[in-house]
């Protein structure tokens, strides 16, 4: 479901929709662009993993300065056109720092266990580089809700978790590529299989069950932030209606691939859009474990 903002990337999911409340969208957008720019330093263009560090240790250095109000920051990160937007938002939310924090802290983790052919070992790695890789976003919009309660903030961390553990299992054969894993070794030796294999050496058919573990994993969590659009209300709980259901849709689609994304990968399209709606209407929770129920 792409987004028709200034936002470069596909993404399955809505990115400063038209459901999002106009006096969030630029911050939104702004956040959006901050934390794209950091996950492609981390993961585009022909870069050494130090030089990557490099770049990403800089943009830490400059939010850090913009958050102490020092004027002094280098020039070349303002170019990228990140900062007076962000400073903005910043200034009218009163946005926090950590959350920014933990997403550079998640894309290092990548770069630095990419380069030194690191795996998970299990479900804990995982769920803890999920906390930092997604669920700080969420964080973030509920701050611009001023929605702060353990409720939802826990809601919300679960819904986060679940939409990056749906684009996980969605990139698998993309993250391969780039010679990035995320299947915990320990899920691979129930399964029967070695984890230390070369990646290249991995099949579909020897990934179906460990995928199939991976979206229920996923559907697992959502599920357990469910009930977050309808406490919050409005056109910020239609958005996030929206997101799950995208997010479920999106499993459905792996689903019906046999859990095979090693060589390709799902996508919503257009024809997708009525039954999201339908569903966000009517915001029924999944039943578990089935996916396609």
């Amino acid at each position: 479901m792409p987004i028709a903002s200034a936002i470069d990337h596909y993404e399955n999911f809505p990115v400063a929709s038209l459901l999002c409340p106009p006096q969030w969208r630029e911050a939104v957008v702004a956040i959006y662009r901050v934390a794209r720019w950091a996950d492609d330093a981390a993961d585009e263009g022909d870069d050494t993993p130090a030089e990557r560090l490099a770049r990403l240790e800089a943009l830490r250095r400059v939010l850090q300065r913009l958050w102490a109000d020092d004027a002094n920051v280098p020039r070349e990160v303002a170019w990228t056109g990140l900062l007076a937007p962000l400073q903005a938002a910043r200034r009218r939310h009163g946005l926090p720092l950590a959350p920014f924090l933990d997403l550079l802290d998640a894309f290092e983790q990548d770069v630095l266990w990419t380069a030194d052919g690191r795996r998970y070992r299990d479900d804990a790695e995982l769920l803890d580089y999920c906390r930092r890789s997604a669920n700080p976003v969420g964080r973030l919009m509920l701050h611009l809700a001023g929605v702060q309660t353990p409720t939802a903030l826990a809601h919300s961390d679960a819904i986060c978790t679940g939409l990056q553990l749906v684009n996980l299992w969605q990139d698998l054969g993309q993250d391969r590529a780039r010679g990035r894993w995320y299947v915990p070794d320990a899920w691979l030796l129930q399964a029967g299989l070695e984890p230390r294999r070369p990646l290249a050496d991995w099949t579909d058919a020897e990934l179906t069950p460990v995928v199939q573990r991976g979206c229920r994993l996923a559907l697992h969590h959502l599920r357990a932030g469910w009930s977050l659009p309808l406490a919050i209300g409005g056109r910020f709980g239609w958005e996030l209606r929206l997101v799950l259901q995208g997010a479920l849709r999106v499993l459905q689609h792996i689903q019906a691939l046999g859990w095979r994304t090693l060589h390709q990968r799902p996508t919503l399209r257009a024809h997708d859009l009525p039954l999201l709606v339908w569903r966000a209407w009517h915001h029924r929770p999944p039943s578990n474990p089935a996916l396609c129920a």
